[in-house]
């Protein structure tokens, strides 16, 4: 019997609530699976895979660690892009299996990092290179996002207002981003689209909580001072 560790990653919260690009990834794991192994736990991110300091998959790269079991993935690049950290969890004993190049050995594996970082780059390059095209067509960039991003914000909000309560007393009680998380999951409490509750989640509404009790203070500190100037103190005589 072979344990592992899965591993999951999307790089968008909206790839998160479809569910599109995790169930690509379950499915692969899925088929990769004999009868007599063993799913020890499974760590869900989402997170651009350009970072290093994911919180889920240094959890599971710990949990691997401590049970001495295998970390698999669906795909490499679901895991990194980056040749210098593959090698380096490699190089820490971490036995990687991906779903994707099964039986492969640790030098393949290098080759594949290598190739990831190298599409990486062509996708960046190609990225840039389509702005550029498009802003000397006189293309103004970023107007919809930008629009878009502000109507995100607004319905955020709205339904933030549906379950602050849950939302608050979770993080009261647990005292972190994955602890209220694995609560509200708990409690059967949905995201804004109906998914589950990631720490990345919880800090980006925390992150909202707080930008809307600096405006409500900003807001009350300008009327004061405009009731102050239409209506001044008379001086005592």
């Amino acid at each position: 019997m072979t344990e592992y560790v899965a591993y999951y990653r999307v790089s968008t919260e909206r790839q998160g609530r479809s569910g599109l690009g995790l169930e690509a990834q379950r499915s692969m794991v899925e088929q990769f699976l004999q009868s007599t192994d063993q799913v020890v736990a499974e760590f869900t991110e989402i997170q651009s895979g350009n970072r290093d300091d994911r919180v889920e998959l240094w959890n599971a790269i710990n949990l691997v660690k401590k049970t001495r079991s295998k970390l698999l993935i669906p795909k490499l690049d679901r895991f990194s892009r980056k040749v210098s950290f593959i090698s380096g969890i490699i190089d820490q004993g971490v036995e990687l299996v991906v779903c994707e190049h099964p039986n492969v050995s640790t030098f393949f594996l290098h080759l594949l990092a290598c190739f990831a970082e190298e599409e990486r780059r062509q996708i960046s390059e190609r990225t840039k290179a389509a702005l550029r095209a498009a802003k000397n067509r006189g293309t103004v960039l970023g107007r919809n996002a930008t629009a878009l991003a502000a109507q995100r914000r607004i319905e955020k909000r709205e339904f933030f207002e549906t379950v602050r309560v849950e939302f608050e007393r979770a993080l009261a009680e647990a005292g972190s981003y994955s602890g209220t998380a694995r609560l509200l999951n708990e409690r059967g409490v949905k995201t804004f689209k109906g998914g589950f509750w990631h720490p990345q989640t919880v800090k980006n509404y925390t992150k909202l909580v707080s930008h809307e009790l600096n405006e409500i203070h900003k807001n009350s500190e300008r009327n004061f001072k405009k009731a102050n100037a239409e209506h001044p103190e008379k001086p005592q005589c």
